[in-house]
Formats: structure tokens, C-alpha cells, sequence
């Protein structure tokens, strides 16, 4: 009888498999490691209330640009040098947050005015998260909340391969929410968006002025 009447009940979580311990327990013992090159980091932005960001290509220089969507408004920077270019602090309300938008976008800025960029982030969307020739980022949570933003090169995720030579632990979110990780279309930027703060790589060989 007390067999039959606990068979209805949900099984509880199984435990983890001996394979995924060890998985977490090498993704909980990584340090953060500066990305390797060619990649070298840009500049690391506070953006206080950042809801999303987004990319497009700056139609004089050719740089990547980043879009930056947060409650104070809209902002424009040069993924090379990490110089602001443009900045709206007050767009129009029903352009001021990719969620008014079917394909989650908002008007460009400054260089890019006329263009809609779409949005990653709170609401939705995403990055790219492979490069043509075979970079890969992913964020990973081995111990809730707090996600770690992985960077590897031709297959080197953390299943196999060493640290600091096939896959890097390059961001630890423990102290924000994550928003958006990812790269540019180009594949020559790597963002990491979290809800206080922006952080960007490139691999541009031109350092800008």
C-alpha cells in the first residue's frame, strides 16, 4: 500500500551525475583571466539602469559601435576606442525601450540616425555568440545567481580543454544582473552587458586616438 500511494508523488531532483559535479566544480575553481590575444579589453563602462544593448557599423571609420539603451536614455560608443559619440537622454517615449518595437529595436543616434538597431537585453533578443572563425562566448551559472561569461576558441568550451589555453573565465556578474554577451556581427568585438555596467574586447588593430 505505502508503495502504491507514493508512486503518484514527483520522484524529488535527482542529484547531480559524478560527470556534471566535476563540470561544476572546474567551472567554480577557474579564476578570471584577461581574454588572450588577439583580443584586448576596451574599456569597462558604469551604465547605471542598463536595460540592453545593441551593434552597428559606423559609416566613416567602420567601426563596430555599440547602442546602449538604459533609464537615463540612449547612448552611442565607438567599440575601438570606447569613446562616446553620441548621446540621447531623452528619447521619445514610445522609442525609449526596444519592448515598444515588434523586432525589439530603437532608432539609432549621431552617426547611425535614420537606422533602427535591435536590442539585447531585458526584454529579450540576443548577440551573436560564435565568430566566423571559430570563437565562442556563453554564460554559464554553476553556483545561482552569479553567471560567468565564457570565452573559447575552436570547440575549447570548459567540457574538455585547459584553462588559459582552449577556454578563459573572462567576467564574473556577482554583483548585477546580466543583461546581454555576446559579439558584434562582425565578429571583431566582444561585448558584456550587466545592469550597472558594459565591459568590451576588440580585436580591431586600430587603437583610435
Amino acid at each position: 500500500m505505502g508503495k502504491k500511494a507514493s508512486a503518484g508523488r514527483p520522484n524529488p531532483e535527482p542529484g547531480l551525475s559524478p560527470y556534471q559535479r566535476e563540470m561544476r566544480n572546474r567551472l567554480l575553481a577557474a579564476p578570471v583571466l584577461a581574454a588572450p590575444e588577439p583580443w584586448r579589453r576596451v574599456v569597462v563602462l558604469a551604465v547605471g539602469g542598463l536595460l540592453g544593448i545593441g551593434f552597428a557599423s559606423h559609416p566613416g571609420t567602420g567601426h563596430d559601435v555599440v547602442m546602449v539603451v538604459s533609464h537615463d536614455g540612449h547612448g552611442l560608443f565607438d567599440a575601438v576606442t570606447g569613446e562616446k559619440i553620441a548621446r540621447d537622454r531623452d528619447p521619445a517615449p514610445e522609442d525609449s525601450t526596444p519592448d515598444t518595437a515588434a523586432d525589439l529595436s530603437c532608432p539609432g543616434l549621431g552617426p547611425i540616425a535614420g537606422r533602427r538597431v535591435h536590442i539585447a537585453g531585458l526584454y529579450g533578443g540576443g548577440l551573436h555568440t560564435t565568430t566566423a572563425d571559430g570563437w565562442t562566448v556563453e554564460a554559464v551559472v554553476p553556483a545561482w545567481p552569479h553567471e560567468r561569461v565564457l570565452l573559447s576558441r575552436d570547440g575549447g568550451l570548459p567540457h574538455a580543454g585547459r584553462h588559459g589555453g582552449d577556454w578563459w573565465h573572462i567576467f564574473h556578474c556577482d554583483h548585477s544582473e546580466l543583461r546581454a554577451v555576446g559579439f558584434s556581427p562582425a565578429g571583431q568585438t566582444l561585448a558584456v552587458a550587466t545592469s550597472s555596467d558594459l565591459s568590451l574586447w576588440t580585436r580591431s588593430t586600430e587603437r583610435g586616438h
